[in-house]
């Protein structure tokens, strides 16, 4: 399908097929990107891929990992639990050790397991999982591995941050909640019951609503249920096409609530935004932005841009994975996750926007400073803008990365 990245990435895939001959395949290390890459949320994978593949590009001009390229393999899932399996295996027989995901943690539950028995039976095979945007808290709780890194901040963080935020503003008397009817959109619901309860009591749930996860096409039955209701604010972890229709349901339904979201960032979000007229209406919690950091963060934005017809960089916290794997692939001058796992515990980090973060040893959470943004017309602060709306990401707070922090349950299993 036609996708905002479309010339970009035609241009990534020559390069990549010309990296496969072997005279050059044997001077690269090789990533795995699993992610869907067909049907309802492919425009999300393409994003991701399309990050991904700067950053290869970008290590790359700077001379590479342990005096090799790297290379991005993409990997369609289609956002399959089996598949996904599948094209991890088909990674392994590749001599592929690193893979990455990021769309459904129901997905990344499943990979967790897959990487654990073969990393257990398969000595000298193993894989190393980099997770960049599946937050369902039990993946660094009680199905942590030593294997598995993410780089993006679970439910509870994210929920911590938006809920503290919301708790300031006293317009808000009813909240619908809506999500995606799976393990991470039960937990949205879950933990965001419970926090607005307790920051918030006389705030009143006056929905709480599941729905399948990339079926819905249209999303008005949703909205007059919201409507009727008489909310003024909804809260939602939907990502993909369920949040950028959602919106888009909203606008046609001239719905004026608030919006407080995870992923409203996401290909097609901030199109939905605009055309549905909720100007400041929809607030996101996100790592970093367009519109925030200093010198290194503009320009790093502007040369993406450039070099992708204007677009926007979607996932900071892919640059932050990719730094940081290319840190431990030249400090263990290899791409073995024996070598690798022990680097990246721990290690610390400091973001384009400038902020200190790190990866807990204990469970292999990444922190980092938050923002809440919404998003407004260019001007002032606000430079650049989203999918060419005039439309820009604008911050509306600053979360330190101190103020993230939650416990955990892990207690990981390390090879012997």
């Amino acid at each position: 399908m036609p996708t905002r990245f479309g010339k970009g990435m035609a241009l990534a895939g020559l390069a990549l097929g010309l990296a496969a001959t072997p005279a050059i395949a044997a001077d690269t290390i090789k990533i795995a990107f699993i992610d869907p890459l067909s049907g309802m949320m492919a425009p999300i994978g393409e994003q991701g891929l399309a990050d991904y593949r700067y950053m290869a590009e970008r290590i790359n001009a700077a001379g590479g990992v342990a005096g090799k390229k790297l290379e991005i393999v993409p990997m369609d899932n289609k956002l399959s639990p089996q598949e996904s399996v599948v094209q991890a295996q088909k990674a392994i027989d590749q001599g592929i050790r690193i893979i990455t995901q990021g769309n459904s943690s129901g997905i990344a539950a499943g990979l967790i397991d897959f990487v654990n028995k073969n990393n257990e039976r398969n000595p000298g095979k193993e894989l190393l999982y980099i997770n960049y945007a599946a937050v369902d808290p039990p993946l660094t709780n009680e199905k942590c591995s030593y294997w598995h890194f993410r780089w993006d901040a679970n439910t509870d963080i994210k929920l911590q941050a938006l809920t503290s935020y919301m708790k300031t503003n006293k317009d808000i008397k009813k909240v619908y909640l809506i999500n995606q009817d799976y393990s991470f959109g039960q937990g949205v619901r879950k933990v965001a019951t419970e926090m607005i309860k307790a920051k918030r009591p006389d705030i009143q749930i006056v929905g709480d609503e599941l729905h399948p996860v990339a079926k819905i096409t249209d999303f008005s039955p949703y909205i007059a249920k919201i409507k009727a209701s008489g909310a003024d604010s909804v809260v939602t972890g939907n990502w993909g096409s369920d949040i950028s229709l959602l919106l888009k349901a909203a606008g046609d339904a001239g719905l004026q609530a608030n919006f407080y979201t995870f992923y409203a960032g996401g290909a097609g979000g901030p199109t939905a935004i605009k055309q549905a007229g909720l100007n400041g209406k929809v607030f996101a919690i996100i790592e970093g932005l367009a519109n925030a950091g200093g010198g290194d963060a503009q320009a790093f934005e502007a040369a993406f841009r450039k070099s992708h017809d204007g677009l926007g960089w979607t996932y900071p916290r892919v640059r932050n994975a990719m730094d940081m794997v290319a840190e431990a692939i030249n400090k263990a001058k290899s791409d073995d996750p024996l070598k690798l796992a022990p680097i990246l515990a721990g290690m610390k980090h400091k973001t384009m926007y400038g902020g200190e973060s790190y990866m807990r040893e204990t469970d292999h959470q990444f922190f980092q400073d938050m923002y809440i943004a919404n998003l407004i017309p260019v001007g002032g602060d606000v430079k650049f803008d989203e999918e060419k709306t005039g439309w820009g990401w604008h911050v509306a707070a600053k979360v330190p990365a101190s103020a993230t922090v939650v416990p955990t349950t892990c207690k990981m299993q390390k090879p012997s």
